[in-house]
């Protein structure tokens, strides 16, 4: 005789505002500090997408070998997948030529298909279900596309459709908006309001870390990237060390 639910722990944080804080930060720092290598440092995009690659893989090989969910690993791996798909969005966009839309366009697909394929496999993509190594490989795959599809979107936003950092900025939080009102207000698939909202935190964070550092002509603050990184790191580092995270938890 069962006592109760099964209760499995997912290997992320449950879904709240710190969580959803913590993320535009991150995505934020991702591109100021994947601009500080590339760019200010002068390596380039093709050796920043290198060096990001490696703490990438890194941070993922931790976070899937870890035994329960541990803040500083998950968030960790989160920045890794900020700053690669930053310097990775920017070598495909403007190095080999493929532009923000086609960019935007071929990481949408991926962005899908990976989604797709996670749930024909596993059968969810709901974020309290990441409890086996196999669905950390479809959650971090998915989140590396959508990291760079952000970064993607971003800047086609903010420089080809004309809209600046700042117009850019208030469309995707407007976006959030109305994902935050459609899960307050509707029954759409919880999952894929996530997602949704997942993938709009990029281009947001995209977009406030190029308004921070890009040249006052260009539209920004010209701000030092190193310090507005430092900064970031600092306000990700309190937030996780002052506001209690918890795994996600899933009852069968």
């Amino acid at each position: 005789m069962k006592n109760g639910p099964e209760v499995a722990f997912s290997k992320v944080p449950e879904v709240t505002l710190i969580f959803w804080i913590i993320k535009v930060a991150a995505t934020t720092l991702g591109e100021t500090a994947g601009d500080a290598v590339s760019m200010s440092m002068n390596l380039g995009y093709l050796a920043g997408t290198g060096i990001f690659a490696v703490f990438f893989i890194a941070a993922v090989v931790f976070q899937i070998a870890a035994k329960k969910f541990h803040p500083v690993i998950y968030w960790t791996t989160i920045v890794a997948t900020t700053t690669v798909g930053t310097t990775l969005a920017d070598f495909a966009d403007r190095s080999l030529g493929i532009g923000y839309a086609g960019g935007t366009a071929v990481l949408l697909a991926l962005v899908l298909a990976s989604l797709f394929i996670w749930h024909r496999s596993l059968g969810s993509i709901a974020v309290d279900s990441v409890s086996s190594p196999k669905a950390e490989m479809f959650y971090w795959a998915t989140i590396m596309f959508s990291q760079t599809l952000g970064t993607a979107l971003g800047d086609w936003t903010a420089d080809t459709a004309g809209l600046g950092y700042v117009g850019a900025g208030l469309v995707f939080a407007g976006l959030l908006a109305l994902v935050a009102l459609a899960y307050r207000l509707t029954r759409f698939s919880r999952p894929l309001l996530f997602w949704m909202a997942f993938i709009l935190t990029r281009p947001l964070g995209a977009v406030i870390g190029d308004y921070l550092d890009k040249p006052v002509a260009a539209g920004g603050l010209a701000l030092s990237r190193y310090s507005a990184s430092a900064v970031l790191c600092a306000f990700i580092a309190v937030c996780i060390l002052l506001v209690p995270q918890k795994a996600a938890v899933r009852s069968h």
